[in-house]
């Protein structure tokens, strides 16, 4: 791994959510690294995610952004210091093109200006493989395109970081491989992923270390080999 800071860095992070809470959260997300958790059901998955992106106000912990401690940082202030996130349900204007829905993601949570925009959509657009339906309204794309359209809208923001929740639930072997490989272009183009994935498989040829999460704890994180072999993990995750 680098020897520079990682790009993300939780330390002790906890969060009473009703009933449920999460309980002293610790890892590292290096550059260019894809990082994938797994866990049940209920385990925290998602609410981490929401602590990570601002969303939620954090219950006590730290989490740093390329050396800077971010804990107590604003939603809107992550997205701009380039923190992006998807959402298991895409949640786009349906009333608005699928081009228009990425204007306004680049202008407003990824800051560009006006003059920026166009280019930098037709670039998007290209990689996520929506330049056919860039006229079309959000609201009427199929489950596959608005999973593509989704993660454009992250990508719009010119993220660091990109927190991706489960997009390949529901897409066919053939659509899930097709994702994977657009997720590696774009860690190659120097963005770091964190990705939620109830698909075993795809974390395995997707991921480089996985974190496994049960109950609002971590219980491993390594090699996905390592995290799936893993007895603890096997019971609580796979029932063994």
């Amino acid at each position: 791994m680098s020897e520079t800071a990682p790009v993300l860095q939780v330390e002790g992070l906890h969060k009473a959510l009703g009933s449920f809470k999460l309980s002293n959260i610790t890892f590292e997300v290096h550059d260019s690294e894809i990082l994938g958790i797994i866990g049940p059901n209920g385990a925290g998955k998602t609410s981490l995610f929401a602590l990570l992106a601002g969303n939620i106000p954090v219950g006590g912990g730290v989490i740093r952004f390329e050396g800077r401690e971010i804990t107590w940082v604003p939603a809107h202030e992550r997205s701009r210091a380039g923190i992006a996130r998807t959402y298991q349900v895409p949640k786009p204007f349906t009333h608005m093109t699928v081009a228009d829905n990425l204007k306004v993601a680049a202008l407003f949570g990824g800051g560009l200006e006006e003059v920026e925009c166009d280019d930098w959509i037709a670039n998007l657009l290209e990689l996520t493989g929506m330049t056919a339906v860039r006229d079309t309204l959000a609201g009427r794309l199929p489950l596959l395109m608005r999973k593509r359209h989704e993660l454009a809208r992250a990508l719009a923001t010119r993220p660091r970081l990109l927190l991706i929740d489960e997009v390949a639930a529901g897409l066919t072997d053939q659509e899930v491989n097709e994702f994977i490989e657009l997720v590696f272009e774009i860690r190659d183009g120097g963005i770091t992923v964190v990705w939620i994935e109830h698909v075993m498989k795809t974390m395995r040829l997707a991921t480089d270390r996985l974190l496994a999460l049960a109950g609002g704890t971590v219980l491993a994180v390594g090699k996905a080999d390592e995290v799936i072999g893993s007895e603890e993990v096997r019971r609580v995750y796979l029932g063994q």
